[in-house]
């Protein structure tokens, strides 16, 4: 992790402050334009929060500013967000990323035992310069950023195992299992959401990897499929809790893949696996849809089913196409299902400012704010070429971490660690207010912390006022950065 100089960061802590304090007191409000005027500023005696930023330009990135933050009885002409905890909204279950075979393959492969312990504790704990991750997503069998196609019950062309007599874990025994006991070892709280992107090929009708529909024939075949996958990760030592019964079912172009119309996934869910899941005695949650914002039709045509929806814990979304306000219309129609984030990547061709900025407001912001109950990146890890993926999978998909003869922390690393870090599951959204250009999302942890998580979208820099119960702090940030701020 990049951390500025104490030297530098002592010089920019002072200078945020100053300017912070100077144009809070301003007679113009800074979001319109305002210059500083005349009046002196109110001076804090009590260090009452901690602020740690990151900049648009990569100057600070998740940086702790030595600045003294207290709360103060003011009048000023500023934005202010007020931030209300008696005013809770949905429990938090985590933030993190998905890891994907590919994602496991690259760690174990160009770390040393020591630099990959090293890592897997800045990832998966907070101590030190730790991020706290607490949500991660697999795939059940292959996601296009493995190296190739593979599902857990294969067999050559022609035969069928209906049975499952061969269904096995052994293609993810040599890098994603072993990955993964080591991380719930770190954090055995951790929860997972598994997501398969195709069936196996003798249960579709196209009898490809990609594309194709899941044969009504095998309904209950792939339902057991699911159970045998659940059972034998719990003998690994590794609990599911969820899992979506298809990744982007209405992508039926992507290598892996399978389509799924939510017809079919109802009737999949009530006949088949909510029954299975049931017989089983799991109590593995089941997430439907798993896919974009422009389609809430979706979900709530499969949550209209009333068979169906016994079985069912909640609505998954990505925001490759879509509004986020769409997770609101599906909480407000079923609002006891829960709505979960699970997928968005960055791209090689991004910049790190814009990334930021989209993510956090979009994200971070904007999916906490119409009720997910978490926020996932896409890929934890890729190699220097934005490998491995499957031929025809994601060639521009940007990991979380570049891992190669070193390892380089991306945009979506801060992105998430903003909010991983301080907002552990347990936590709960709490009310505050939105001002412009300063989209932003609170939170009351388990232990009575609040978190506030501001971003700045005007082009300058920006002062403002948090409140809380009738004081308030003054500060402010650059534009297009993003603060977390801790009391």
């Amino acid at each position: 992790m990049k951390y500025t100089s104490s030297i530098s960061l002592f010089k920019s802590a002072i200078l945020v402050f100053t300017i912070g304090c100077f144009l809070s007191c301003s007679k113009k409000s800074s979001s319109q334009g305002g210059g500083p005027g005349p009046v002196t500023p109110p001076v804090a005696v009590s260090n009452d929060m901690e602020f740690w930023l990151t900049k648009a330009d990569q100057s600070a990135l998740l940086a702790k500013q030595a600045v003294v933050l207290g709360f103060i009885n003011l009048s000023n002409q500023n934005s202010t967000i007020t931030v209300d905890t008696t005013q809770l909204f949905q429990s938090i279950d985590g933030f993190g990323y998905t890891l994907t075979g590919g994602s496991a393959q690259v760690i174990n492969a160009a770390l040393s035992t020591a630099q990959r312990e090293a890592l897997l504790k800045e990832l998966f704990t907070t101590e030190g310069n730790g991020i706290g991750i607490s949500y991660l997503r697999i795939s059940i069998g292959a996601s296009d950023l493995n190296q190739s196609v593979f599902t857990y019950d294969d067999v050559p062309a022609g035969q069928t195992d209906v049975n499952l007599e061969k269904f096995s874990l052994a293609p993810d025994k040599g890098d994603l299992i072993p990955l993964l006991k080591q991380i719930v070892a770190i954090n055995p709280a951790i929860k997972i959401v598994a997501t398969p992107w195709t069936a196996p090929v003798w249960m579709k009708t196209n009898n490809s990897s990609i594309g194709g529909k899941l044969k009504p024939e095998y309904y209950g075949v792939y339902a057991n499929y699911f159970v045998k996958y659940l059972q034998a990760m719990k003998a690994e030592g590794i609990p599911i809790d969820a899992i979506t019964p298809q990744n982007e079912p209405l992508h039926p172009g992507n290598n892996p893949s399978l389509e799924m119309s939510a017809t079919e996934q109802a009737t999949f869910i009530k006949n088949n696996l909510g029954p299975a899941f049931k017989a089983a005695n799991l109590n593995t949650k089941i997430i439907i849809y798993d896919h974009n914002a422009d389609r809430p039709d979706y979900p709530l045509a499969v949550l209209s089913d009333p068979a169906a929806r016994q079985y069912i814990d909640g609505s998954a979304f990505h925001l490759y196409a879509g509004n986020i306000s769409a997770l609101s219309q599906v909480h407000t129609a079923f609002p006891d299902k829960h709505i979960y984030f699970t997928e968005q990547y960055t791209a090689s061709t991004g910049n790190f400012g814009g990334d930021l900025s989209w993510h956090i407001n979009n994200l971070v912001v904007g999916a906490t704010r119409n009720w997910s109950r978490n926020v996932l990146e896409w890929n934890l890890a890729n190699d220097p070429n934005y490998g491995p993926h499957t031929n025809g999978g994601c060639t521009t998909c940007k990991g979380a971490l570049t891992i190669g003869s070193s390892i380089t922390r991306n945009v979506a690393y801060y992105i998430i660690a903003h909010a991983s870090k301080w907002v552990p599951a347990g936590s709960y959204r709490v009310e505050s207010n939105m001002p412009n250009n300063l989209p932003n999302v609170a939170f009351v942890t388990p232990s009575g912390k609040k978190v506030l998580i501001v971003l700045n979208t005007f082009n300058t820099f920006q002062s403002f006022n948090i409140k809380f119960k009738e004081k308030a702090v003054v500060t402010g940030l650059e534009g297009g950065a993003v603060g977390t701020f801790v009391w």
